[in-house]
Formats: structure tokens, C-alpha cells, sequence
């Protein structure tokens, strides 16, 4: 399992009663994270976008999206996977199905530019990515609850591996645009405390 080293911010601030880092604008919001772990949870606490967006990190200019105009809004993630053309989600059975596992391919991944005029767009700073990632037993109860209500066809086959495949992807994700400049934090639940990603000097490259 892929771990990301994380420790509190020094400074956060209240917004509709949930706390986030201070540096946070509410319209910068993208809440994202695997299934089941608490975004649209969040998002109603929030009183943002209701819909769900999705995008595509291996299409360029993905940062421009439609999807990504109206925030905070709930965001999936579409993963270019090494030997796979198309970019896939984690609940889409080619991922779900492939043995052995896909590794995430982040060549593939297209990173904003940085702003290089006056007046030309900072997309780098345009959006700050919240990822929720809660502990794999954790989320696997809160999907099992979930599944009892048949709300969710992505609850239908559940194991503690899939949880833990699903939930490296994205922290392996997390720490890749960290590492490229893309404003990102970590937050372990809806309810937890978000928490910096910490790079250590050993551990920089994936």
C-alpha cells in the first residue's frame, strides 16, 4: 500500500462550520477521493455544486473542463494506467478486473502550466484539490452500510483488497501533483482534520 506522510497545518479556518487549511478559498474547492469515502458527504456540509464532475489527468488542458467552472463541486478522477490507452476510474471493471493490478502511469498525467505573463491564467493556483482518504477499513464499512441502501452500483462487489488498490491509486496520485506544483491536501474523513503532505528528501520520486 502507498503511504503519504502528512502532518497538521499550523493554521485553519472555518468555512459553513468545517475546518480547512486557512490558505483555502471556498470557490477553489475540488473534493475528490475513491468511492464511498466522503465527498458528497462533504459537498452538502458545504452547501456546493450537488452534481458530480469528472476529469481526465491524461487529457491536455483537462484544467480547462467545463466540469471544473462551478465550485466546490465533488470531482472523480479519470487515471491514464500503464498499457491502457484510455484513461480509467476506479470503479470501471477493466481497472477493477485486471490482474495483476494497473500501475498508475504519470508520465501520462498533464500538469497546468505555470503562469508565465501578467496577465495570463495562474491555473496552478486556479484550483486547491482536497483528497479524502480514510483508513481502507474504515471506508470499507462505510460502503457496506452504503451498499445495504442499493444507492450505489459501484458498492455491488466489495472486498478489503479492492478498498486498498482503489485507495493507493489516488494517494499515489495525490503526492505525484503535489510534487508537481498542484495545491493539494489530505483530509482522512468528512469530519477529519486536513492534514499537509510531507515530502521526504529519500522518498521524492515515485
Amino acid at each position: 500500500m502507498s503511504l503519504i506522510k502528512t502532518q497538521p497545518f499550523d493554521e485553519l479556518k472555518k468555512m459553513k462550520g468545517v475546518r480547512f487549511p486557512g490558505f483555502v478559498s471556498f470557490r477553489q474547492l475540488l473534493i475528490t477521493g475513491p468511492p464511498g469515502a466522503g465527498k458528497s458527504t462533504l459537498i452538502r456540509k458545504l452547501g456546493g455544486w450537488s452534481e458530480e464532475g469528472y476529469i481526465d489527468l491524461s487529457l491536455n488542458k483537462w484544467w480547462a473542463a467545463q466540469s471544473l467552472s462551478l465550485r466546490p463541486r465533488e470531482i472523480h478522477l479519470g487515471f491514464p494506467f500503464k498499457g491502457i490507452k484510455e484513461a480509467l476510474a476506479v470503479f470501471e471493471k477493466p481497472w477493477m478486473e485486471a490482474s495483476p493490478p494497473l500501475e498508475p502511469d504519470f508520465p501520462r498525467m498533464r500538469i497546468p502550466p505555470p503562469k508565465h505573463f501578467f496577465f495570463s491564467a495562474d491555473w496552478r493556483q486556479r484550483y486547491i484539490f482536497e483528497f479524502i482518504l480514510p483508513n481502507a477499513q474504515e471506508l470499507l464499512k462505510q460502503r457496506i452500510k452504503r451498499a445495504g441502501r442499493g444507492t450505489h452500483h459501484v458498492d455491488e462487489t466489495l472486498s478489503l483488497e479492492l478498498v486498498e488498490k482503489q485507495l493507493a491509486v489516488y494517494r499515489m496520485t495525490a503526492k505525484y501533483l503535489y510534487q508537481q506544483g498542484i495545491p493539494i491536501y489530505i483530509r482522512e474523513g468528512a469530519d477529519a482534520v486536513p492534514q499537509c503532505i510531507i515530502l521526504e528528501p529519500a522518498a521524492e520520486n515515485l
